[in-house]
């Protein structure tokens, strides 16, 4: 009985105790709900104005788009409708440059070499990790759902796309990371075009001596450029100069200012239109709601693709992200992502990651608290390179249109898929709907026809918004654990620094240094016949020994005492 009693002793000692836990915490929660006074509530509205406001206007965006539909509005009176929302796009995008240089540099700048180095390499190691596993869960649900099982004939009739060869893709990579110009580089990236070329060949018939000539056509890479910013060879730039900056120390300083004080007024403006983005939130989806096609006329494999694709960005942003947060900063993850709340709905809105970055920043630093270092550092090249969702949303897209041209991938081809989505997902630009064009890479890897992109086209401008969203969720939460893997090294730098400000302050507080006047020869031959033309005596003596004095308390030494570390 003794044992039987100690055994089940501790169970119910548990059970005591987390029912003592659940009644403290319920108590706690109705003296708090209790307690809340008119006050408090206007506070909590104040301190969340801008998330409450930018829900709303998704709410009346999507409730104002459909009781639009009936009405039959033009495309021009459309996009008349949808002014106020390509204002919000223009304003996030003037912001996008300046604040990915200056935060890029003074990130850069603010950490040595060592430290930049590490949490450089995390950052790569999070961006890699996150984007297999998004290619992984992508091919995962396409292969379990099977959208593509169907008849073909409910699609409508394709349309022609550029063929891209993935070879000159990825050096259409490498050449975007090195701009020849730095101004070319704000406005145009470089994307190989493809002109004919006429080949004139002589043929020998029979070896009679009858020669005749052939000619054919033949496709020629030719190096062009598209509009847009050429962010991958801006973040390159600004990474090694802002390096550069912080190993020039005090020579360096007036950089450090300069681009400290602009990324602080890029700031400031982002404050202030954080103002209009619920009223242009509102307007960009109510437009795009009005502009969508009938959605009744959707064939059954779209609609289950789509169903697969929402499906795979959820498990992707609700179950992995949020886990591998707590598996390394042991922290709740659900209390993070609510402070980027108005961040992940501005990439709802604009379905574009770059124009959600200074919302981001905004979010990460006032919210969350994170470092700005690490802000500065990993939001930049995240919404560069780091497209969960794009790679989780191209893997899927290939895959289902081998399922609707009914063609078996073999383990090899569905291998290559995943590594030309995790590699075709780091040069799509962070703007709308630019997977479409990195598609076509994924689909010339494996044989597939690149014309079957328009196949999809019809629900692509609903779930680029959740596959940006998704990026967005996945920039952030790689800056939290950045920040918590880096915290040892940015501990030693403001160690560090205060350290110095310290010895700084020490040499202020030390006495002047009075020159010495035993010397009296080393002064000029000026000087001392001025100090022979002046009457002799004590007095003139004691005068003149007290105005060197005197001059010589207005003399401090330029240098630094050994020992001293430079700012």
């Amino acid at each position: 009985m003794t044992q039987s009693n100690g055994e089940t002793q501790p169970p119910r000692g548990r059970v005591r105790q987390l029912r003592d836990t659940i009644t403290e915490r319920s108590l706690r929660a109705r003296n708090t709900v209790q307690n809340i006074r008119p006050r408090d509530v206007s506070a909590f509205f104040r301190r969340n104005a801008f998330v409450i406001l930018t829900v709303i206007a998704v709410i009346i965006g999507i409730i104002l788009g459909f009781a639009l539909r009936p009405y039959k509005m033009s495309y021009s009176e459309v996009k008349y409708f949808s002014f106020p929302g390509e204002l919000l796009m223009r304003m996030l995008q003037m912001l996008v440059l300046p604040l990915l240089v200056s935060s890029l540099i003074t990130g850069m700048a603010a950490l040595d070499s060592r430290a930049s180095g590490k949490m450089g390499v995390r950052a790569v190691v999070y961006y890699t990790t996150t984007t297999v596993i998004a290619v992984f869960i992508g091919i995962i649900m396409v292969l379990i759902i099977h959208p593509g099982r169907g008849n073909r004939d409910e699609f409508s009739s394709k349309q022609s796309i550029e063929q891209v060869s993935p070879a000159d893709a990825f050096l259409d990579l490498i050449r975007n990371m090195f701009p020849p110009n730095l101004v070319q580089a704000c406005t145009q990236q470089f994307r190989t075009q493809y002109g004919k070329r006429v080949v004139t060949v002589k043929v020998d018939v029979n070896g009679t001596g009858n020669v005749s000539e052939l000619s054919y056509e033949e496709a020629i890479p030719v190096l062009g450029t598209v509009n847009g910013v050429n962010a991958l060879g801006l973040v390159v730039f600004s990474m090694g100069f802002g390096l550069i900056i912080g190993s020039m120390k005090e020579q360096g300083q007036p950089l450090r200012d300069f681009f400290d004080c602009l990324n602080e007024a890029i700031m400031r403006l982002v404050a202030i239109i954080m103002w209009y983005a619920p009223v242009g939130i509102l307007f960009l989806i109510a437009g795009k709601i009005v502009e969508m096609e009938d959605l009744s006329v959707m064939g059954g494999q779209l609609g289950m693709y789509t169903v697969t694709v929402i499906v795979g960005l959820l498990i992707h942003a609700i179950v992995v992200l949020p886990t591998l947060y707590f598996l390394v900063t042991r922290k709740n993850p659900f209390v993070f992502i609510g402070g980027l709340l108005q961040a992940l709905v501005t990439a709802l809105g604009t379905s574009s990651s770059s124009a959600t970055l200074p919302i981001t920043f905004k979010c990460l630093e006032e919210n969350n608290g994170v470092d700005k270092r690490v802000t500065r550092f990993v939001l930049p090249v995240g919404a560069t390179i780091n497209m969960d969702g794009t790679a989780l949303y191209e893997a899927l897209a290939a895959i289902f249109i081998a399922q609707v041209n009914e063609m078996d991938l073999n383990f090899g081809q569905i291998l290559t898929i995943s590594i030309t989505a995790t590699a075709a997902s780091i040069g799509a630009a962070g703007i709308p709907q630019a997977g479409l064009v990195t598609m076509v890479i994924v689909l010339t890897s494996v044989g597939l026809p690149t014309d079957d992109i328009t196949l999809i086209i019809a629900v692509d401008w609903f779930l680029d918004r959740l596959r940006t969203t998704t990026n967005v969720l996945g920039d952030s939460i790689g800056a939290g654990i950045v920040e918590h893997l880096s915290r040892h090294e940015l501990a030693a730098v403001d160690t560090e620094l205060g350290n110095c400000v310290l010895a700084e302050n020490q040499e202020k507080k030390t006495p002047y240094k009075l020159i010495s006047q035993n010397n009296d020869d080393r002064l000029p031959d000026s000087e001392t016949k001025i100090g022979r033309r002046r009457p002799t005596g004590g007095s003139a003596g004691r005068s003149s020994s007290a105005a060197a004095a005197a001059a010589a308390l207005l003399l401090r030494t330029p240098r630094a005492a050994p020992g001293v570390c430079e700012l």
